[in-house]
């Protein structure tokens, strides 16, 4: 058989559970403030935005080492044979792109 429960012990649980209920509802009430849901959806972004950008870091990292080995010998001495028609090819990039924009002033 269950026990009985006296008047003042289901007026403490009742008592108890509003302030649980209370406890509850001041807690939803700041989840769904205007100024919580906008400071959590910055500190996202902001996560977001931090997370690409180390990534984006380690790739031009990546990328500037790999050009660098392919410049540069192992004892930093650079490597002309590879330079030079690098170099050249950019001369004539520039060298296009000059004439073309005269082209379309003149």
């Amino acid at each position: 058989m269950s026990e009985a429960r006296t008047p003042a012990q289901i007026e403490a649980d009742i008592v108890r559970r509003r302030q649980d209920l209370a406890v509850m509802l001041d807690e939803i009430g700041v989840r769904l403030h205007p100024k919580t849901i906008i400071g959590e959806a910055k500190a996202k972004t902001v996560e977001a935005v931090d997370r690409t950008a180390g990534r984006a870091y380690v790739t031009v990292n990546r990328v500037v080492s790999d050009v660098r080995a392919q410049l540069v010998s192992e004892d930093g001495a650079p490597r002309l044979e590879r330079i030079v028609p690098v170099a050249m090819v950019g001369v004539g990039v520039v060298g296009l792109l000059v004439v073309r924009s005269r082209k379309r002033r003149g």
